[in-house]
């Protein structure tokens, strides 16, 4: 995509927009930075302001240890991605809106990540789904960019909604939606709620995670411009699930439900994307796979309670974010200066893209796990910390072995094989990229190896803190580059040698990959496709019956609803009820009881459309005469004007009507089966209004109305005062509807057999 337009001058609002982004990055990376000694130091600065207090909610956000690391490396990497994206766009006509997406979406992480209130979590949660969805389909012309986006969006955002529903079910249980009042609290084990509230987060974490059986719509996002699939889906949003689970650790962890379901759903998306991974040809799509291997081992040691396997998983997720988003940012580089991302026809790029060819090194040997990189130190770490988890200890040691030779593996193909093998056969010459393209692969990269040499940085200043987060107590982290010859170390030493062994057999391997997974009968993206079509094909018969086209049966579905709902609820809730002392019908109002009864019946037994809206009139007039006898001549007279009015201009509308047909006509089953839902519905509201009188009256509302009516409504009359102005912008509404129904009935009633045509011809 960027090559196409990279030789053309990028537009003032695109630099504008790239300018503004970077400044807002930088300086919340500044202030973050600014943080850091106070928060290692134990201090965790906070800001709450009042936004929606009569429901306890406020925009309040905390810094500690866990959201200031995750804060630092979103606008970091932030900054870096949208100076790259700035060159790697240069002439695009939409450059200026990819840059405002990312920028964005860079604050909705913000906000996700610092937080510390449940509903504001919510928000800035579906702020990263929309905004993702805005740039995983940021080329609106493909097929393949759109079917990528809503893919992730319905996956992300069907998350999202059970998300909200357990962080609400988890404000009633504790009594506040502060999450590091949850934090403080401790554990929600014990409540009778807490299955719900973890299967609802991790749902939710999972989805964004792309865990297994989610992980499909991960991959299918590469669609994306590589700067979006190196800071959504390396740095920042599919890490946002890892995030949750870290977060609500001291609340939903410590139990064998919390742990069995991260270990097991951790290992298997781990093992299974690594292979998968081993078989990609597109060196976008491998680094996509390998990142679902990453999340699973996220996710495999956060379900842990021990102090190293937390200790394990957030130094991977610093690793992590540096290797796999500089090696993105090189595929970006590759593919832009030749012109294809097909591993097989890459090589030999080094002699003409040496510094590129630094960054991917450094990189790759990062995510290969090799000494001095910071990467080694994440092995060692991962290793001891599934030798430490007392559960199975020899299958997760075997487990990660094997994943990690593959990823090594994957590594080799991404960063060594197209730049120090073979001889280019690209569509264009390969050039070296422009400076503001290899300044972030080199900076992360070089980030990568300068906390691997020094690691007791990041150590003392951001991953005791974090793990002192997530444990909700204090905890001292050594990380050192060497711990001795011990089991860790040897199961590196094997991990590379199977690496190289797979890697050496790579094509061989990647053929058998290839046919065992396209044998298999059902996959993630299989079973996506294969649900949306079964819901295509729920709405087309459900269109077919509720909406074919008779204004008849859409009449009675709807009023069919009214007892089906309503009348279930109030008889399995045990709502049926006797007002105790119900007063007497007076006995002047029998008659006109009577009268409307009578103008219920007549529609049900006649066949004239005139006699039918008459007949209802006359209900209308009855009512308004028992609204005038029990003392409310305002409403009376309201009712009275509605009902004349109506029956009138029915009564002129029914002129310009054809006769009842033989299909319309109901016959007299069709009228048993109106007659009997009519009985229906009527039954209900009358069992719903005798509920509600034997119910004590609560007359705070009708007494705060009477007292407010004429101080602050300036009108006596009460009713009035309510509909006019406490309920202002419901009574707009309300004749917004009914002006818009009523140009809709004139515009189809001015409609005429072959009008169209006419004016077609016309």
């Amino acid at each position: 995509m960027a090559a196409d337009h990279a030789g053309a001058a990028s537009s003032p609002g695109a630099r504008a927009l790239t300018a503004i982004g970077i400044a807002i990055a930088l300086g919340f990376a500044g202030a973050l930075a600014s943080l850091v000694p106070a928060v290692a130091g134990g201090a965790a600065p906070s800001v709450a302001v009042p936004w929606l207090p009569a429901l306890g909610v406020a925009l309040a956000f905390r810094v500690d240890g866990l959201s200031l690391l995750f804060a630092l490396l979103i606008s970091g990497i932030g900054a870096l991605v949208l100076l790259y994206a700035h060159r790697y766009l240069r002439g695009h006509p939409h450059a200026a809106r990819l840059q405002l997406f990312l920028t964005l979406f860079m604050l909705s992480m913000l906000g996700l990540v610092l937080a510390d209130d449940a509903v504001v979590l919510f928000v800035f949660w579906e702020l990263t789904t929309v905004t993702s969805y805005l740039l995983i389909g940021f080329d609106s012309e493909s097929a393949k960019s759109r079917r990528a986006a809503l893919q992730a969006m319905l996956v992300t955002g069907s998350g999202g909604l059970a998300l909200l529903v357990g962080l609400l079910i988890l404000g009633g249980v504790t009594g506040t939606l502060r999450i590091s009042e949850w934090i403080a609290a401790g554990s929600v084990a014990g409540q009778v709620a807490y299955t719900a509230v973890f299967a609802l987060v991790v749902l939710a974490a999972f989805t964004k995670s792309a865990q297994f059986p989610f992980h499909f719509w991960l991959p299918g996002a590469m669609a994306a411009p590589t700067p979006v699939s190196a800071y959504l889906h390396s740095a920042t949003m599919v890490k946002a699930g890892v995030y949750l689970l870290m977060r609500m650790h001291p609340v939903l962890g410590g139990t064998e439900l919390w742990f069995w379901t991260l270990t097991v759903a951790g290992s298997a998306t781990a093992l299974w994307a690594s292979i998968v991974a081993l078989r990609q040809t597109d060196l976008k799509l491998a680094l996509a796979y390998s990142t679902v291997t990453a999340l699973g081992f996220l996710v495999l040691f956060v379900g842990a309670e021990i102090g190293i396997a937390i200790t394990a998983a957030v130094t991977f997720l610093i690793v992590h974010a540096f290797y796999k988003s500089a090696l993105f940012l090189v595929v970006g580089i590759v593919d832009h200066a030749t012109g294809t991302r097909e591993a097989q026809r890459l090589g030999g790029l080094a002699r003409t893209m040496p510094t590129t060819a630094a960054a991917a090194g450094l990189a790759a040997l990062s995510m290969a796990g090799f000494p001095p990189l910071l990467g080694f130190i994440g092995k060692e770490l991962k290793y001891e910390a599934a030798l430490a988890i007392v559960s199975q200890p020899l299958v997760l040691a075997t487990l990660l072995v094997v994943a990690n030779a593959l990823t090594f593996a994957v590594a080799a193909v991404v960063a060594f094989r197209p730049f120090w093998r073979g001889e280019p056969e690209t569509p264009r010459m390969p050039h070296e990229a422009p400076r503001r393209m290899r300044a972030g692969p080199l900076l992360l990269a070089a980030a990568g190896f300068a906390f691997g040499v020094y690691p007791e940085l990041v150590g003392r200043y951001l991953v005791e803190p974090a793990v002192a987060a997530i444990r909700a107590t204090p905890m001292e982290v050594d990380l050192k580059l060497w711990h001795g010859v011990n089991v860790p170390l040897a199961m590196s030493v094997a991990t590379a040698l199977l690496g190289l062994a797979i890697y050496a057999a790579h094509e061989r391997v990647r053929a058998v990959l290839a046919r065992a997974v396209s044998a298999l009968p059902l996959t993630g993206e299989r079973a996506f496709d294969a649900s949306l079509d079964a819901l295509r094909s729920f709405a087309a018969f459900q269109t077919r019956i509720l909406q074919g086209g008779s204004l008849r049966r859409y009449l009675f579905a709807t009023w069919l609803v009214l007892p089906a709902a309503v009348g279930s609820v109030l008889v399995l809730r045990g709502g049926l009820a006797w007002p105790a002392s119900p007063s007497p019908v007076p006995v002047y109002a029998w008659p006109i009881v009577l009268l409307v009864a009578a103008g219920s019946i007549a529609p049900i037994v006649t066949t004239s459309r005139l006699a039918s809206i008459a007949a209802l009139g006359l209900v209308g007039a009855g009512v308004s005469l028992l609204y005038l006898l029990f003392g409310a001549p305002d409403v009376a007279m309201t009712q009275l004007l509605v009902e004349t009015l109506t029956v009138v201009i029915v009564a002129v509308v029914l002129l310009r009507l054809p006769r009842f047909s033989g299909r319309d006509h109901p016959g007299s089953a069709g009228r048993a089966r109106d007659a009997a839902l009519a009985i229906a519905a009527g039954t209900t509201v009358s069992a719903l209004l005798l509920a509600v009188l034997a119910s004590p009256l609560d007359p705070s509302l009708s007494d705060w109305f009477a007292a407010n009516a004429l101080p602050a409504g300036f009108g006596r009359n009460v009713v009035n005062v309510v509909i006019v102005d406490f309920r202002a912008l419901d009574t707009l509404g309300e004749i917004t509807v009914v002006t818009v129904a009523a140009c809709a009935a004139y515009a189809l009633l001015k409609l005429r057999p072959g009008a169209s045509s006419e004016q077609e011809g016309a």
